[in-house]
């Protein structure tokens, strides 16, 4: 097909999966739905990049949507209970590292595979960081990208199951309402200038991460309003929903297929590993489960955020861990991830990915 039939055929199959999740009540309907609708489309032959622009404007739309919903104290809740925060940051590393070290050791997948795979460091970081160590980088881009769509996913689950229900707000939803126009001036002004800002001063997942910064600290100072509109968050979740879901093709799937029951377990077991992190959360502190667990969620800060954004939760807390978490990792883990291949010299599994793999 043309690209722009292309085009039509995965915006047509989003808005149909995004409709069927709204009208079961899904949290996170609307990046869910384009998620799935772009694996779907990639997967069966379809070559289509989504642009830089509109991805990183998504982003920053999804971070003035967090700073619309963070106060400032933001800052004294992290500062006040910072041991909490440390070690919920430092466990998720640890349990990250330590699974892909063993998985390594053990030589689960081939080279250094699994330890890059399981890093919880920026996927795309990763995926590049990978290859000069002798890892698969095809199948560590399937296992970044594949847990940010599992975590996704069961998050959504998650909520579910703990009984939030969004069938009031659904109900009510009304896609173009009348619009503050000053303030959806303001907001994509800063929407914009946030991620430049960012790429300037060369700020790690800064088009996020500015923005959301910034607009908590404009919005309390009453210097700014937020205005986002439902069709504005609806273009942008479906913006981060396809960024992830088109790099699923065909010969990757394809070249992951003969590791996929031991990738799915790897993954999985960081996700429940995370959850036990979480667990403790509550009965030390007594968070609320759901609070916990989207804060330990590890990996696809965005994402988190959406399903956050739409659930009963502490929207707060569960931002400042994932925050506080994203900056640490983009410092840590590629430094961690580095010293221990250095150290752990997997050799023999990297000779025998060239020997078994020959060919893509």
């Amino acid at each position: 097909m043309p690209p722009g039939v292309q085009w039509v055929v995965l915006v047509a199959l989003s808005a149909a999966i995004a409709a069927v999740l709204l009208w079961l009540h899904a949290p996170a309907a609307l990046m869910l739905g384009p998620l799935i609708a772009a694996i779907v489309v990639a997967s069966n032959g379809a070559r289509l990049r989504l642009p830089l622009t509109p991805f990183v404007l998504a982003q920053g739309i999804v971070g003035c949507l967090i700073a619309k919903m963070v106060p400032l104290s933001i800052v004294g809740d992290v500062l006040q209970h910072w041991f909490l925060f440390s070690v919920g940051v430092l466990a998720v590393v640890a349990i990250s590292s330590g699974l892909g070290w063993l998985m390594t050791r053990w030589q689960v997948l081939p080279g250094t595979t699994a330890l890059w795979g399981t890093s919880p460091g920026a996927a795309s970081v990763m995926t590049i960081m990978a290859e000069s160590y002798g890892a698969d980088v095809r199948l560590v881009a399937f296992m970044q990208y594949g847990r940010v769509v599992l975590v996704a996913v069961v998050a959504a689950l998650v909520t579910h199951v703990f009984g939030v229900n969004t069938a009031h707000a659904h109900a009510e939803m009304v896609w173009f309402p009348p619009v503050h126009w000053l303030g959806l001036g303001e907001t994509l002004a800063l929407a914009v200038i946030g991620p430049l800002v960012a790429r300037r001063l060369n700020i790690p997942a800064g088009a996020f991460l500015v923005p959301m910064i910034a607009g908590i600290v404009l919005t309390h100072m009453g210097l700014m309003s937020i205005e986002l509109p439902p069709w504005l968050l609806a273009a942008s979740y479906a913006l981060v929903g396809w960024n992830v879901g088109l790099r699923f093709s065909k010969p990757l799937l394809i070249h992951a297929a003969r590791a996929l029951p031991r990738i799915m377990a790897c993954i999985l077991t960081m996700i429940v590993l995370c959850g036990g992190v979480a667990w403790l959360m509550v009965a030390a502190i007594g968070v609320d489960p759901l609070t916990a667990y989207l804060a330990t969620s590890p990996g696809g800060s965005d994402s988190v955020a959406i399903i956050a954004a739409s659930s009963n939760v502490d929207v707060s807390f569960v931002m400042a861990m994932q925050t506080v978490r994203m900056i640490a990792v983009l410092f840590i883990g590629p430094m961690l991830t580095k010293y221990i291949v250095t150290h752990s010299n997997p050799v023999s599994s990297v000779s025998t990915l060239k020997s078994k793999d020959d060919h893509p």
